[in-house]
């Protein structure tokens, strides 16, 4: 099965230069805050949730709140049972795709309920047990899917400041731009996603991501745009900064 791909270019220089080269958004504007839950005494042991390939996170603002459990990296082979293919339900969504960044790709699959606004705001709380919102299907999804990780007593991280445009033209693409801030850290993300088709064969599908990412890198260099060389991805390099004040 063919899965949709997620582009993804990081920026972390000077980003408010990047977003006046990118041009002023002009579409729709979401600002939420973030948040990561992780054990606090595994924190102490110098070992992050992140490192068993699951993420808890929690977003609030100005959209319904979000829990999004994710497995990331995972294999297909991982995905067992309901948790094989993607589907959505009330309130509810199970997406598997590829996270592509640069020369590495991931099989990421994630389980994300949504609240009322402000709903979700008491388990980020400090003190507060972030694992307590974990519905049955998300709970379900670790047990199945990453059986031996333990999700429960755990303190959120916090929080980020995110904003994100959506569909943003970028020469004869439609990107969505977030930026993260926190700490010292800043960045700004550019992603696509290109899904497959019906009819698409493998080796089809890789050549039209490859021939995006392709588009998507070119179109940020070309306006001067340096993209970032770090290795590791925004989510860690957050964590591991957000951890360290536990240490």
């Amino acid at each position: 099965m063919n899965f949709p791909a997620e582009i993804k270019v990081n920026i972390d220089g000077n980003i408010a230069d990047a977003l006046s080269t990118l041009g002023t958004p002009q579409g729709p504007v979401q600002k939420r805050l973030i948040w990561f839950a992780e054990d606090l005494q595994e924190i102490a042991d110098g070992r992050l949730l992140l490192d068993s390939g699951v993420i808890v996170r929690f977003r609030s603002g100005d959209t319904p709140d979000e829990l999004a459990v994710k497995l990331r990296p995972c294999t297909q082979a991982q995905l067992i049972g309901q948790f094989s293919s993607p589907f959505d339900a009330e309130s509810f969504e199970y997406k598997i795709e590829n996270d592509r960044s640069g020369n590495r790709q991931v099989l990421s699959a994630s389980a994300t309920r949504t609240h009322p606004q402000g709903a979700l705001l008491y388990a980020v709380a400090p003190g507060a047990n972030a694992s307590a919102p974990l519905d049955d299907r998300q709970q379900q999804f670790l047990q199945e899917c990453a059986p031996s990780v333990d999700v429960t007593g755990l303190a959120a991280l916090g929080p980020i400041s995110s904003t994100k445009f959506s569909n943003v033209p970028l020469d004869d693409l439609e990107v969505d731009l977030e930026r993260w801030s926190v700490a010292d850290l800043d960045f700004l993300e550019l992603s696509i996603r290109v899904k497959p088709k019906d009819d698409d064969k493998a080796d089809q599908f890789e050549a039209r991501a490859k021939r995006k990412q392709k588009k998507l890198e070119s179109a940020v260099r070309d306006r001067g745009i340096a993209i970032s060389g770090n290795p590791e991805n925004k989510t860690r390099r957050v964590l591991t900064t957000l951890a360290a004040s536990y240490r």
